[in-house]
């Protein structure tokens, strides 16, 4: 028993130390418990939405083409005024003008009675034994077409540059056999002189033979006039139908978009090619 109690006394400090280090030992790990978050209790945060969306995007796609619309829709009317500024100024190579002639039923017809209408002129006499008719002969080909297939009217005129032998009903009888569309005009000799002049248009009597007949000598050009009463186009023997009918298509288009304030193209041309 005294033995027991020996050996309880010398191992007495070592149990005493043993335990106070494992008290130190736990609460030490209870305060790092605390003082270290848990992460079992974190705040639980939501994602942010992005300020980008589908809808902003195609909001900001809208906004930016309309603006980018409206700046070009400017710039083509600024372009369309200087173009209308610079026709005014120069003109296009000072060919066409105002004129009075007269009509198969004698009446006085003025170059303002077309002004609204698309205009081909030609000029010639009704004794020419070859040219005039293949030539009035495209020329109502070109209308037809240009009527029946792509739904523009064209008002074609015959004046003659022989008004000593062409009276205004001859000239009315001698379209008629080419088409009942085309114009005929005549006049005095001051008159067709001052619309062959506003033309340019060359016309020379050759010699009378003995039955006092007589080719004249004259400028084989066909004229297209616009709504606005200007030259805009011309074609020669080199052009056939198709051609000049491509061409008045194109001069169409330019003279709409020029004066109709369309700055998106609003016609569509099947088949159309630029003439060469």
């Amino acid at each position: 028993m005294s033995s027991l109690f020996l050996r309880s006394l010398v191992f007495a400090p070592q149990l005493i130390r043993t335990t106070s280090f494992q008290y130190r030992n736990i609460h030490s790990s209870k305060i790092l418990c605390q003082l270290l978050p848990n992460k079992s209790h974190r705040p639980i945060t939501t994602a942010k939405k992005s300020p980008i969306t589908w809808k902003t995007l195609a909001s900001t796609f809208v906004i930016g083409g309309g603006f980018i619309m409206y700046m070009y829709y400017l710039k083509e009317q600024k372009d369309l005024k200087i173009e209308k500024d610079r026709r005014r100024q120069i003109g296009k190579a000072a060919i066409g003008g105002t004129f009075e002639l007269v009509d198969p039923q004698g009446k006085t017809v003025k170059s303002s009675d077309f002004l609204g209408k698309w205009v081909m002129i030609y000029f010639g006499f009704t004794h020419c034994p070859d040219v005039c008719p293949d030539e009035l002969e495209k020329l109502a080909l070109v209308v037809d077409k240009l009527e029946k297939e792509h739904q523009l009217q064209v008002q074609p005129i015959f004046i003659t540059v022989d008004p000593q032998r062409d009276s205004p009903s001859a000239v009315g009888r001698y379209v008629k056999e080419f088409s009942n569309k085309i114009l005929g005009l005549s006049g005095s000799i001051e008159q067709i002189a001052q619309v062959c002049k506003a033309y340019r248009v060359y016309f020379s009597s050759g010699p009378k033979d003995q039955d006092e007949d007589y080719i004249v000598d004259h400028t084989i050009i066909i004229y297209l006039v616009d709504p606005e009463g200007s030259f805009v186009d011309y074609y020669g023997q080199t052009h056939d139908a198709e051609k000049i009918v491509n061409s008045v298509l194109l001069n169409k288009i330019k003279h709409d978009k020029l004066y109709g304030g369309d700055w998106f193209p609003s016609i569509s041309l099947k088949g159309l090619t630029q003439p060469s």
